[in-house]
């Protein structure tokens, strides 16, 4: 089962996963596996995957084939257990204690099958204080802080509710991480492993600088105030806020800019006519400014700006001026038309027996331009249960020779040269670090720009430069191009992320580096692309939230605009919040994608199936984090879209008000109602006729969301967490603070979610923990590096004496 064929068709050909999962982190874990060619086998119950009635199941299922079984009856148990003797991958997103009932602990499947890497996607993790606690989305986002640093997408007082699977995103590729790096791991060992995701972690893992920007904050609170891009009044508090301006043209649609660099910025106020103000005294300074006035002003300048064209008129600048550019707010479907994705042939239509044709997303991974796979339609139910368990009798894992090594890290001996900057694409490296595999950067001589991000020194680069190696040097020169070079010989992945053209232009492309390393992995990670219509553009979060659709998807499909300048400067507020917020956004949607794809090139190569040269965008990876939305059909079911105000989805998933703040209640199952009846029962008679069914229920919603709102205001959340959750009931009390801040407290710290790391710029420091954890395989947690830190030991390596060294930085080649 597990040999490669000579003419393998992918990477994954020849495994075999077995997905228990019946909600969106594992669907979304194991479509990536499928589109990498693995054989997955849902294993649904009769009634089918609750999944199936979601908008996006064509494409989260496509490839896939689906079994049937009654897993609360004996006989379904033991097929379970013989399907999985012969599999080499199990994915389950069920509570622990619902495991151990299917015999699914990882003790017990290390003796059905030696062989076999389990993977368990849950809310929390599996231990800690609320390991058994419901892991619905939204409760994991709520008690984090996320909800609460979105409060200003609405203009109603708390926070705000964001129907973007944030979480089920991270924690379906830390889980997918953790899936190929044990597989690698096997191909030494012979032996699989237990490998533990969850959804905390997973939307933790997205944020980009504001770990520690919050940790500067906590630690210097009288020199560094936290300062947030608009203050309590919605006037522009920090200088960002200009570079990536949010306005709406002439005839009412909505640009995203993004003109962070400085020549971009200057170029974005030259075709503004706002040149002048550069060499106005009364402008000294900009973008940044003590006085509150001038910030407001400048803003309602540009945004005038704006309005002064239709979006024909600016689509002619962006087509016309290379160094200006603006993303629509794409909804999620409209968001496949956009240029660069047709072009890159990433948007594909697959003919579905009973739903005729199906556009959606293609693989996250292109090969070599082209799609990893052909993608074919999402199973009937059962469709494949007859030919699937008449197969078992032939199906066996042997087991492991010798004792497995335990405590060692699983990459380690794996090098990747790293060439880019910011964070969507290093960050995926950084991911690799934790569990042993050694990254070099490569820096210019003053920094990747990241580490400038934040006003106090080294903190916006913090977190991306965790675990890696930097060495500066000027890469535009022979000499330094010639180290690069060097350095690629002796890596086994070179990971680039420059815009389209750059890598070819400077002398590091894939054909180039291939020459001088044959087993190179090499990933291409730009925004766009590696050439087209907008490979050149410079892609940052917010302008690829907006052309995705995740902004519209966070503002819950509300399609906002306003008639003067005092209503587009509310509304642009809004839609920042949505596209821009630090915790959550496209940048760390496409790292996690990076980290997946790096891994399934590497292990590729150990399997005797190397690839070609590989391109992951953020762009695409937006996409793909959509697909439980944007998948398009005739007579599709709605995806989920918030109500106006953004409290939730409904009456049994939404935030409410309690005596002293927030709570969000998630009860929205059916099977949850008489239990969310009994807990309320000394409040509220929930048994009236109008709420007998769930018909009737969602024909009420709003009156039973009124009902429970005079009801849970009465006591305090914690209150309502405390009981309601001994209930077995969904309900945690919101966080009203940053998650960065929330997660680096003694209480996810206690409980493993935060760990310890010693920097040279900020000494033992609180730092996101790994986001894997292994049964057998260790991981470790490092802290950042300083500019070049270890510039003369890597030169050393390859083979460069003191003398050679000293003469390159004498001549500025390296730092």
């Amino acid at each position: 089962m597990n040999a490669v064929s000579p003419q393998s068709p992918a990477p994954l050909d020849g495994l075999t996963v077995i997905d228990l999962s019946l909600t969106t982190p594992g669907a979304y874990a194991s479509v990536f596996l499928a589109d990498a060619g693995a054989d997955v086998i849902m294993v649904e119950p009769p009634t089918g995957n609750p999944m199936r009635k979601v908008t996006g199941w064509p494409a989260l299922a496509r490839g896939k084939k689906s079994v049937t079984l009654d897993l609360h009856s004996d006989a379904g148990i033991a097929r379970l257990h013989d399907l999985l003797r012969g599999a080499d991958v199990l994915i389950t997103t069920s509570r622990p204690a619902a495991l151990e009932r299917m015999g699914l602990t990882p003790d017990h499947l290390a003796e059905l099958n030696p062989r076999l890497v389990s993977a368990s996607i849950t809310g929390w993790g599996t231990t800690g204080p609320w390991a058994d606690d419901k892991g619905y989305e939204a409760l994991v986002l709520a008690r984090m802080g996320v909800f609460h640093g979105k409060a200003q997408m609405s203009e109603r007082p708390g926070p705000s509710f964001t129907p973007t699977p944030w979480a089920s995103w991270g924690a379906a590729h830390t889980a997918v991480q953790g899936i190929l790096t044990a597989l690698y791991e096997r191909e030494s060992s012979g032996a699989g492993q237990h490998v533990e995701a969850d959804l905390l972690r997973g939307a933790a893992s997205m944020d980009t600088y504001n770990w520690f920007f919050e940790l500067v904050c906590a630690r210097w609170p009288d020199a560094y105030q936290a300062m947030y891009a608009f203050d309590d009044q919605g006037r522009p508090a920090a200088p960002l806020i200009y570079p990536l301006l949010v306005a709406q043209t002439k005839d009412g649609h909505w640009l995203q800019f993004a003109q962070t660099e400085p020549r971009l910025f200057f170029a974005m106020m030259t075709e503004f006519g706002l040149a002048h103000v550069f060499a106005d005294p009364y402008w000294q300074g900009l973008p940044v400014f003590e006085d509150v006035e001038r910030r407001v002003e400048l803003r309602d300048i540009m945004l005038e700006k704006v309005r002064e064209r239709t979006l024909a008129e600016w689509q002619h600048v962006f087509d016309t001026n290379p160094d200006v550019s603006a993303e629509i707010f794409n909804d999620p479907v409209a968001a496949l038309d956009h240029p660069q994705l047709q072009h890159d042939g990433r948007v594909v239509t697959v003919d579905d027996p009973d739903r005729g044709p199906v556009r959606q997303p293609s693989t996250l991974v292109h090969v070599d331009g082209k799609p990893l796979t052909e993608l074919q339609p999402a199973p009937r139910l059962g469709a494949d249960t007859e030919q699937v368990l008449a197969g078992l009798a032939s199906v066996s894992n042997t087991s492991p020779g010798s004792p497995a090594p335990t405590g060692e890290l699983p990459l380690a001996g794996v090098t990747i040269l790293e060439l880019g900057s910011m964070f969507a694409a290093p960050y995926g490296a950084t991911l690799l670090t934790d569990m042993g595999a050694r990254v070099l950067k490569v820096e210019p001589l003053a920094g990747d720009s990241m580490r400038t991000l934040v006003a106090f020194p080294e903190a916006g680069g913090a977190k991306v430069l965790q675990g890696k190696e930097s060495i500066a040097l000027d890469i535009n020169t022979p000499d330094g191009l010639a180290i690069v070079h060097e350095l690629a010989k002796k890596s086994d992945i070179v990971l680039q992320s420059y815009r389209a053209g750059a890598a070819k232009r400077i002398g590091v492309d894939a054909a180039t580096l291939k020459a001088l390393n044959p087993d190179l992995v090499y990933l291409n990670a730009p925004g766009y692309g590696t050439d087209g219509p907008y490979g050149g553009r410079p892609a940052y979060a917010p302008s690829v939230g907006a052309a995705s659709g995740l902004t519209m998807s966070d503002l819950g499909g509300l399609d906002l605009h306003g008639n003067d300048l005092e209503e587009i400067k509310r509304v642009a507020l809004r839609r920042h919040t949505a596209g821009a917020n630090p915790s959550v956004q496209a940048d760390g949607v496409a790292a996690l994608g990076v980290a997946s794809s790096m891994l399934l090139g590497v292990l590729a190569r150990k399997r005797g199936y190397p690839m070609g040269d590989m391109t992951a965008t953020m762009l695409s990876s937006a996409t793909h984090a959509l697909m439980d939305r944007n998948t398009d059909y005739e007579n599709r079911p709605e995806p989920p879209v918030s109500d106006p105000d953004l409290y939730g989805l409904g009456a049994l998933y939404r935030l409410y008000e309690a005596s002293d703040g927030w709570i969000f209640l998630a009860a929205p199952q059916d099977s949850e109602w008489s239990a969310l009846g009994e807990a309320l029962k000394p409040y509220i008679d929930l048994g009236q006729e109008k709420y007998s069914t769930p018909e009737l229920r969602r024909t009420h919603d709003a009156d039973l969301a009124e009902a429970l709102g005079v009801v849970l205001r009465t006591r305090s959340k914690f209150e309502w967490e405390k009981d309601l959750g001994a209930q077995d009931i969904g309900c945690v009390a919101v966080t009203e603070r940053t998650p960065e801040i929330n997660l680096q407290g003694d209480e996810y710290f206690e409980a493993g979610y935060s760990v310890l790391a010693d920097s040279p710029v900020f000494d033992e420091h609180r730092r996101l923990a790994p986001l894997t954890r292994f049964s057998r395989s260790g991981v470790k947690a490092d802290a950042g590096c300083t500019i070049g830190e270890h510039t003369d030991s890597i030169l050393a390596e390859i083979g460069f004496g003191p003398e050679r060294i000293a003469e390159l930085r004498e001549k500025e080649v390296v730092g």
